[in-house]
């Protein structure tokens, strides 16, 4: 039989429509009899929860104090005594002759004769002062006069002073002339220096420095 006509078999379908049917009668009957009360107050009734609390392990011991450390006094050594060596006799040195020596006279001393008395001493005579560094007012042995500029004249100057430094060697001969002050300044300088430069002056032996003023007035 194929599944088709199977499937069209009022038999199977009147099996399954019974089962529906006492399944229905069933229930019913529970309903009446009060079976399905009981039932539904059974789902009613509050349901109780019991909570288990999770048993802690207990706590570990707590760990050994560490060892302690035992520390050690350092041993002093104590010093060891001091035991002296034995003493040796020295042997005595043999006792040498002794040699007895003549006794001489000493000879008679000479008679001494006091030295004369010193000489007075004769003080130096002092020093003479140190010269000045710069000599004021040396005086000449040969040389002319400077004469009067022809600036100043142009000028209208009638007149002037200059104070002038000499560098004088050996011999006594100028080798060098400065101008100090001079009033009024510029106009009489290069004759002071060209003429003071050919003056001459008396011989020391050594170099030194003079000052000397010239004047000057228009005739």
């Amino acid at each position: 039989m194929d599944f088709a006509r199977q499937q069209r078999d009022p038999t199977r379908h009147i099996i399954g429509i019974t089962f529906v049917v006492l399944m229905h009668a069933l229930l019913i009957w529970a309903l009446l009899t009060g079976l399905g009360r009981k039932v539904v107050e059974v789902i009613k009734k509050p349901l109780t929860a019991t909570i288990i609390e999770e048993i802690k392990a207990p706590p570990p011991p707590p760990p050994p104090p560490p060892p302690k450390k035992i520390i050690e006094q350092p041993k002093v050594q104590q010093p060891e005594p001091y035991v002296p060596p034995p003493e040796v006799p020295v042997p005595a040195p043999p006792a040498e002759p002794v040699i007895s020596a003549p006794v001489t006279t000493p000879p008679p001393q000479p008679y001494v004769i006091a030295p004369p008395p010193p000489a007075p001493v004769v003080e130096a005579p002092p020093a003479p002062p140190p010269k000045p560094a710069i000599r004021k007012g040396v005086t000449k042995i040969k040389g002319d006069p400077p004469e009067f500029p022809r600036q100043a004249q142009r000028a209208n100057i009638d007149k002037g002073r200059v104070v002038a430094r000499l560098n004088i060697d050996e011999k006594g001969n100028v080798t060098d002339v400065t101008i100090v002050s001079a009033d009024p300044p510029r106009y009489f300088d290069k004759a002071v220096i060209d003429a003071l430069k050919e003056w001459k002056f008396a011989a020391e032996g050594e170099k030194y420095v003079g000052e000397v003023e010239v004047n000057f007035k228009l005739q």
